[in-house]
């Protein structure tokens, strides 16, 4: 089965199977240790399968009730586990031989369509609300700051979206609109657009791959056991220090020049002047008007709220122990974007203000879909392929299930904790585990 379960994970966070009452049975079943399945028993042979017919012509007999585990390809099953991580619906595995074209064609064609008016209003929205952002900040209490700060920085998010759709050219028709666009709505957010563009365009040819995959990927076992120093630093950095984890991926991928193909770099290097340069009018320019605690009140308080959201929706749009990450030789990408990409409604204030950024799976089946068309794309992949796919509702126990489970890449079980490796340097994680909420 594609998507492999960590046995450990389920245990954790306490699936209770419901007692399943036979009239009659074959075997006794203890749950999550062993099934006795049609198809195993038909692999042993000739002998089993007369030893089947015979039992067929037994009359049944009344049994008491015991616990069975459900089937991993069941429905019951699925529907524990997605109770159990937080999640309204955990997909069946996609068939083998679909493709992702024969997902992309059964989409309206007008899902496609560049609205420039929309494009436009989006660009509105984006600058209105950052605009009401800092006239909040500016005229906020201390005590009402952090809501003002909450605002912004979902605000600046839109902007991030705005550039992300330039950056898959679904902005505008007009290419060399889309790179300016893209390029200024970077800059709030010190982010390089072309840097940006190149990684993010390898994220979608390569999504849930495990190696190739330049987001949000398991933490390799090799790299776990490197040094004492950087598992300590990977523990805090995948369990207490997550949502803002996107800020060491800003470091180590945007700004360093050999890490780009030759013909990108004359790109690179542009979009790197673009960014030194706002640092240095925009933030002296700041601290000029407002002094050292403006910049930290108008930029950075704003831009870590900003971080918050891009790490969130970043791990909850492909992170969960059900969904796996593939090598190359064994990864399928009609099952990498359908499967293995999330759909999570979020408060409708932060949907507006992000642009339907986390109606995502449309976005997976093809990233030229305009950003205010995702709603219509998703209802449709509802219709024709919706047994198939992951949903949530952003909660509290979906989160703590990625921080507290999703860690280190295991083959079999996808996921295995820190706290399983590595109990005696794992407190982070069990602190996690004690203060976070635990519901839906």
């Amino acid at each position: 089965m594609d998507c492999r379960i960590a046995d450990s994970a389920f245990l954790f966070m306490n699936p209770q199977p419901r007692p399943i009452r036979c009239r009659s049975t074959l075997t006794h079943c203890s749950p999550g240790i062993h099934r006795l399945t049609w198809d195993r028993l038909i692999k042993k042979g000739e002998k089993q399968k007369q030893f089947l017919l015979h039992v067929k012509r037994i009359k049944p007999v009344q049994a008491v009730a015991f616990p069975v585990a459900p089937s991993s390809d069941s429905a019951q099953y699925r529907k524990q586990l997605a109770e159990s991580y937080g999640f309204r619906q955990i997909g069946e595995p996609l068939p083998e031989n679909i493709t992702l074209r024969e997902i992309i064609d059964t989409l309206p064609k007008k899902v496609f369509e560049i609205d420039d008016v929309k494009a436009w209003k989006s660009v509105l929205v984006s600058v209105t609300s950052y605009a009401l952002g800092l006239l909040m900040i500016s005229k906020a209490p201390w005590y009402l700051l952090p809501l003002a700060w909450a605002w912004t920085g979902t605000a600046i998010t839109g902007f991030f979206v705005i550039g992300h759709d330039c950056a898959h050219k679904s902005f505008s028709r007009n290419k060399l609109v889309e790179d300016v666009v893209g390029t200024l709505a970077f800059l709030p957010l010190i982010y390089p657009y072309e840097p940006w563009r190149f990684k993010h365009d390898r994220h979608h040819a390569k999504t849930n791959m495990l190696a190739e995959d330049t987001a949000w990927h398991p933490v390799l076992k090799e790299e776990f056991d490197s040094s004492p120093i950087f598992r300590k630093a990977i523990i805090y950095g995948y369990g207490l220090v997550r949502p803002w984890m996107s800020i060491a991926h800003w470091l180590i991928w945007h700004f360093d020049i050999k890490k780009f193909r030759p013909n990108e770099v004359k790109r690179v290097k542009i979009s790197l002047a673009c960014v030194f340069a706002f640092m240095a009018v925009g933030w002296p320019l700041i601290i000029y008007k407002t002094g050292i605690m403006g910049w930290i009140k108008f930029w950075l308080m704003p831009w870590l709220g900003y971080h918050f959201w891009m790490s969130t929706f970043t791990m909850v749009h492909h992170t969960a122990p059900h969904i796996p990450f593939k090598s190359s030789d064994e990864w399928n990408m009609a099952q990498a974007q359908l499967n293995g990409t999330v759909h999570c409604d979020y408060p409708r204030w932060i949907e507006i203000l992000c642009h339907d950024i986390n109606v995502h799976i449309p976005h997976h089946v093809s990233s030229k879909i305009p950003s205010y068309n995702l709603r219509a794309a998703h209802k449709s992949i509802q219709e024709n392929w919706g047994k198939y796919i992951n949903e949530a509702t952003w909660n509290w126990r979906l989160m703590k299930t990625i921080m507290t489970i999703c860690h280190v890449y295991d083959k079999e079980q996808n996921y295995i904790a820190f706290d399983k490796i590595a109990p005696e340097e794992s407190q982070p994680i069990e602190f996690l585990k004690r203060v976070m909420p635990d519901y839906a």
